[in-house]
């Protein structure tokens, strides 16, 4: 028989059905060692940002014939994104209204974001390196070209379009060796296992609490009874139940272990390659 998900805000756990089973209230103890890490790195009006990487440093050299695709502007990016993340959950929690699924997506957001971060950073040579760099910019580049067409927006007399830039990374990659059909889209569960090993992780297991998020993310039907914690279940009709569920916090602390593991990775990683030795 069909059972509709019907999510229970803290604010009303317990009154939404007569009968309810309660249940006590968000403990949230297990988030506490990464929102310390996350209000470390708040600054006034802005998160603190990883440092450029120092002109003799191993990033640099990596960096230095990409011009503008160059390493060191994702990883930064996606620190700051995955920063963004976490903290949007710390301030979720501090205001007493977790739902069910906010907090799966929000730290989805920050492991995706130092994973990708991660996996940049732990190529094994040079060339590794640079050709996980440009497949990501020629990603972000396809994804800004379909934008641009969707808003017709054209680019200014000295602009480049997407289209004209995924070429452009193209023809850089193909001067430094590295051919084109290695650029293609970097698939995201492919980066978290790998990023995840790389940072002393088992891939399976972050790559499960990673697609439970995901499935929270994209609205779909499976983690609700996979990942959530049902309260209770009333008829709603003659087919169908609706079912009342809480998050369940023992399924949510390894993504938040795990989203905590690969940011010190990230910071480790960038530290030795972005310090000239």
């Amino acid at each position: 028989m069909p059972v509709t998900p019907t999510f229970v805000l803290p604010s009303v756990r317990g009154r939404l059905y007569p009968g309810v089973m309660t249940r006590s209230e968000f403990k949230f103890a297990y988030l506490q060692p990464l929102f310390a890490d996350v209000e470390r790195l708040r600054g006034e009006g802005a998160y603190r940002q990883l440092p450029a990487p120092q002109p003799l440093s191993s990033l640099a050299t990596d960096d230095a014939p990409l011009g503008m695709y160059s390493a060191a502007t994702l990883i930064r990016n996606s620190y700051s994104a995955g920063v963004a993340h976490a903290d949007a959950l710390r301030r979720l929690v501090h205001a007493r209204e977790v739902d069910p699924q906010s907090p799966w997506t929000l730290m989805r957001g920050a492991l995706e974001n130092f994973a990708t971060a991660v996996w940049i950073l732990g190529g094994n040579d040079r060339t590794e390196r640079r050709r996980r760099t440009l497949a990501l910019w020629r990603e972000d580049m396809r994804n800004r070209a379909q934008h641009e067409e969707d808003t017709d927006h054209q680019p200014g007399p000295s602009g480049k379009t997407g289209r004209e830039r995924r070429q452009d990374i193209a023809d850089l990659a193909l001067s430094l060796g590295i051919p084109t059909a290695s650029l293609g889209k970097p698939e995201a569960g492919k980066v978290i296992g790998e990023a995840a090993e790389d940072a002393g992780l088992k891939a399976r297991e972050v790559s499960a609490a990673w697609r439970a998020a995901s499935g929270f993310a994209h609205g779909r039907y499976w983690p609700n009874l996979q990942a959530s914690m049902p309260i209770d279940a009333v008829r709603g009709g003659p087919d169908h139940y609706l079912m009342a569920l809480v998050i369940d916090e023992d399924q949510h602390r390894p993504l938040t272990q795990h989203t905590r593991k690969l940011l010190h990775r990230l910071h480790d990683r960038y530290q030795a390659r972005a310090t000239a030795h």
